[in-house]
């Protein structure tokens, strides 16, 4: 029955990696992302893990008449926050996944 130790060895490593991804999915929700628009007279800060932390609006960008301009720029930062942390979700998240044929994990 030397199958059996083979099983026993492969869901230690399988614990272990969930162990690991566990603490990074953690560590993503500590992770500051900032997006920018409009020369940073927008910003929008997100987490790792895709919530909008702060909205921060320069005075300047505030023009009564022109609403739909910092409409605009705080969609285009909170696009940016997102696609920052998308991207730093797949280069954490990843190595995980990285040989392993695991479909709709990430």
């Amino acid at each position: 029955m030397k199958g059996m130790g083979n099983m026993q060895g492969m869901m230690k490593q399988m614990q272990k990696m969930q162990k690991q991804m566990t603490k990074a999915q953690e560590e993503l929700g500590e992770k500051r992302l900032e997006g920018t628009a409009g020369g940073g007279m927008v910003k929008v800060i997100v987490s790792g893990h895709k919530e909008v932390l702060d909205v921060v609006i320069d005075p300047e960008a505030v023009d009564p008449e022109d609403v739909e301009m910092l409409q605009d720029l705080v969609l285009a930062a909170t696009n940016d926050a997102m696609k920052q942390a998308d991207e730093l979700t797949n280069s954490t998240m990843g190595q995980f996944t990285k040989g392993m044929n695991l479909p709709g994990m990430f």
